[in-house]
């Protein structure tokens, strides 16, 4: 649901109603065009205007906003009558709105999708003009079409606040988004890849260096991926730069990666993984990804029978795996054979002195890394499992399927913008 201004908000001034209006010096006398405006972004509230791109006698000319007396529709006056024709050279930060946000996507990380700017809306506050937000609507661009008399008619429409979007830099890699939007950053990483693979490949690109400054998010957001946008993505990337995503990767997800890559790069890239997570994806590859084997990720957290629960919840506490893989405690013999399983909630509630083996210990049944999807699926759907232990000849547990593997088997491509989760204007 688009954003509502406050009712005291400021009056809205239309940008396409500025966009080749006149440039009058003090006297009112005509003196140029106005072609863009130009914002600079990065501090805390809405982006000031901070310049006019101008045409004046055939001459693109930069003037400065202080030196603007006022902005109406249809002109831009200065000051004073003397006109200092500045060229413009953009510096860091800068972004012209005509050319970089209007009719562009742009993100709307308050709604976790991306919008398109039909119009971009100006106000008068804390005495600078500044961008408050787009009209994202049918409104914005019927307006542009219209002669500016009847234009100023048509109210704002679907109006989004600035506050809750991100632009794209275009065609300028030097102001790619540097440092993610701290709303973006708060999304989960599946929608984050939602919007990744709505973008453009360039605007994917863009949001996908935006994450280079939090690894954990950015190998999250690779797992969501579908895996054409992935191979994109990796196109660009050398070797060294695909193993070191990789290794920030579940051992499955990473796995699954490899597999789509070009067999002439596979061994390369694995052999640059850390010998931990070259060992297990490479014992991953060697399975049929559509079997348990294949599907099973090799971390998960287990005990030895004889553990006591403060033991037991000291390994859960010194894990680094995500929170979902700890929900449950794999328990084994002193010959590393599966035995069961206690889930976190059990241990948590026990005695600390107890003996894991005298917990309600679930003597589940097990899965072979050849069981194909349908035993997989009513193994889990019948004992009511959100994850399935796979062991090997000898009865040791080599890995675990969980119940989200099966859904993205389940589930069809795209499946979350069927649903509406990454929400449409």
């Amino acid at each position: 649901m688009p954003a509502i201004a406050p009712v005291d908000a400021p009056e809205v001034l239309h940008l396409s109603l500025v966009l080749g209006g006149t440039l009058r010096d003090a006297e009112g006398a005509r003196l140029g065009r106005v072609d863009d405006l130009i914002v600079r972004l990065g501090g805390a509230g809405y982006p000031p205007i901070t310049g006019f791109l101008t045409t004046v006698a055939g001459r693109r000319s930069y003037v400065p906003a202080e030196r603007v007396a006022t902005v109406t529709p249809g002109a831009v006056t200065l000051t004073k009558a003397k006109l200092d024709l500045r060229p413009f050279a953009r510096r860091p930060d800068e972004v012209l709105l005509k050319h970089d946000v209007l009719d562009h996507q742009l993100i709307n990380v308050e709604g976790a999708r991306l919008v398109r700017a039909n119009e971009v809306e100006l106000a008068r506050l804390d005495g600078w003009w500044r961008v408050v937000g787009v009209d994202t609507g049918a409104r914005g661009g019927l307006r542009r079409l219209l002669p500016k008399a009847l234009a100023g008619r048509i109210a704002t429409g679907d109006f989004v606040d600035w506050a809750s979007l991100e632009p794209f830099s275009g065609d300028l890699p030097a102001m790619r988004l540097r440092v993610l939007h701290p709303k973006l950053a708060k999304l989960h990483p599946a929608q984050i890849a939602d919007l990744v693979e709505a973008a453009s490949r360039d605007e994917g690109e863009e949001i996908m260096q935006a994450l280079g400054g939090d690894e954990r998010l950015e190998a999250d957001v690779f797992e969501e991926l579908d895996p054409r946008r992935r191979l994109e993505l990796l196109a660009e990337r050398t070797d060294a730069e695909v193993a070191e995503l990789l290794a920030r990767m579940a051992p499955d997800d990473a796995a699954d990666l490899v597999a789509d890559l070009d067999e002439g790069r596979r061994e390369a890239v694995v052999e640059l993984l850390p010998e931990g997570a070259r060992r297990k994806v490479r014992a991953l590859l060697g399975f049929d990804p559509a079997a348990a084997g294949g599907l099973m990720s090799p971390d998960f957290v287990s005990v030895y029978r004889q553990a006591t629960v403060a033991e037991a919840l000291d390994r859960v506490r010194r894990s680094r795996l995500p929170d979902e893989v700890l929900a449950t405690i794999w328990v084994m013999d002193a010959r590393h054979r599966f035995l069961g399983a206690v889930p976190l909630a059990t241990l948590v509630r026990a005695d600390p002195e107890a003996g894991v083996v005298d917990l309600e210990v679930a003597y589940l049944p097990r899965l072979r890394p050849d069981a194909d999807f349908e035993e997989i699926a009513r193994l889990m759907a019948d004992f009511n499992l959100t994850a399935a232990a796979v062991v090997d000849d000898a009865e040791r547990m080599i890995g675990v399927v969980t119940v989200d593997d099966v859904l993205e088997v389940l589930l069809p491509k795209g499946w979350r913008r069927r649903f509406g989760l990454l929400g449409e204007d």
